[in-house]
């Protein structure tokens, strides 16, 4: 176990890291809670980082309160998990002196404890923890209930919960560092990573904005967002001023209908007909609030083939089961290269006259999952309609075109 105390240099390789968060004596009167901590890591076989906010030698705060605020600013960005331990005690241990704060007379007020546990609690990487008796922690518990935080009344259950979230962790050097394990862990994220090592890149620094959790307990990271640093290396620059922001890459399918009057060899497809989607999506810009694009989605949930995933969004949407020998692999890019990291793997299915004609009889009829407040309507255009009316955003006409000019 490597112990970090306050101010000592952040590691530059790790595995998986725990900030201890909570207060901290003010004198040597009152004795500190992690020592205790560290026993219990210890004993339960921890061999990661522990980033302990207090002075090496003599325990408490480090003098330096600038440099202790930016310390432990830094070590609880880079922690995979936060371990909050409030033992809060509002006991006055001696006579208020002059100049001082009636805080400072306090065993364990745990009032910046307060601001911390606000500033992270919605991060997905807290546990909490406090003595059933102790004072002025109903608003913790409620707060952690409410972001789904495991919680406990012993440093020791808290200390189990803090273990599972890192379990084995994962070898990160350099700028991987900043990169907790919640983020580094998503394919999402290991997509984008890899696509700049393989251009020589290299990530000096990251800081996480902003993360969109879904599924049990809020576990699953589905959307982040970073702030990188990144060394270019065709350029020897850092770009330092950027976010990057990812999801789950998606599947989608272009299902269109040839134009029976024109020879689509000749580069006009302005009359193939193509199937889309109709949904209300929060974020449209259209004249009547709904989203028309071609059939996809993703899932937060593991998924090894985009072509499956691909048939399955087909069906869901659009009502149309198609067999998996029939859809056909088109390309795989970046959908809004300056906005997201995520791609999209688009698939083509050219329909026959039975199933386009099927698909008209189902214009008006919902379909998708009513229980993801998915709600989807079936709608056939031509391209050339398409190209008229802004009915879709330029993302999936790309799409298109890429599906029906590769025939």
């Amino acid at each position: 176990m490597q112990i970090i105390y306050a101010q000592e240099p952040l590691p530059d390789r790790v595995v998986k890291t725990l900030f201890l968060a909570g207060p901290t004596p003010r004198t040597a009167a009152v004795r500190s809670w992690r020592p205790e901590a560290l026993r219990m890591l210890a004993d339960r076989g921890y061999d990661g980082t522990v980033l302990c906010p207090e002075d090496r030698a003599i325990g408490g705060m480090h003098g330096d309160w600038d440099a202790q605020l930016e310390w432990e600013r830094n070590a609880m960005e880079r922690a995979d998990c936060i371990l909050f331990w409030v033992p809060r005690d509002l006991t006055v241990t001696r006579s208020i002196l002059s100049g001082e704060s009636v805080e400072d007379a306090l065993c364990f007020p745990a009032f910046t404890t307060n601001i911390e546990f606000g500033r992270w609690e919605d991060s997905g990487k807290v546990v909490l923890g406090f003595p059933p008796n102790a004072p002025n922690t109903r608003y913790l518990g409620a707060y952690a209930d409410r972001y789904r935080i495991p919680r406990a009344d012993t440093l020791r259950d808290t200390i189990a919960h803090a273990l599972a979230v890192v379990g084995d962790g994962a070898d990160r050097t350099g700028g991987e560092c900043t990169v907790p394990l919640h983020i580094w862990r998503t394919e999402s994220f290991q997509t984008w990573y890899r696509a700049q090592v393989a251009a020589r890149n290299r990530l000096d620094g990251a800081r996480v904005v902003w993360t969109f959790r879904v599924g049990p307990n809020r576990s699953v990271v589905f959307f982040w967002a970073l702030h990188a640093d990144v060394y270019v290396a065709s350029e020897d620059r850092n770009k330092t001023n950027e976010i990057v922001l990812a999801r789950p890459d998606i599947a989608t399918v272009v299902c269109f209908h040839r134009d029976p009057v024109r020879d689509y060899r000749d580069g006009n497809v302005l009359g193939n007909e193509v199937v889309l989607v109709r949904e209300f999506r929060t974020p449209a810009m259209t004249a009547d609030g709904f989203i028309r694009e071609v059939p996809g989605g993703s899932s937060w949930k593991p998924t090894g083939d985009p072509a499956a995933l691909a048939a399955d969004e087909l069906h869901e949407e659009t009502g149309l089961a198609v067999d998996a020998a029939r859809v056909r692999m088109i390309g795989t890019r970046q959908v809004s290269g300056t906005l997201s990291a995520h791609r999209a793997h688009v698939f083509a299915v050219e329909l026959t006259e039975e199933e386009l004609t099927w698909l008209r009889s189902q214009a008006g009829v919902a379909h998708g999952v009513m229980t993801d407040t998915e709600q989807t309507y079936v709608e056939v255009r031509t391209v050339g309609e398409l190209l008229k009316d802004p009915l879709t955003d330029w993302a999936n006409l790309g799409m298109i075109f890429a599906a029906l000019c590769g025939e």
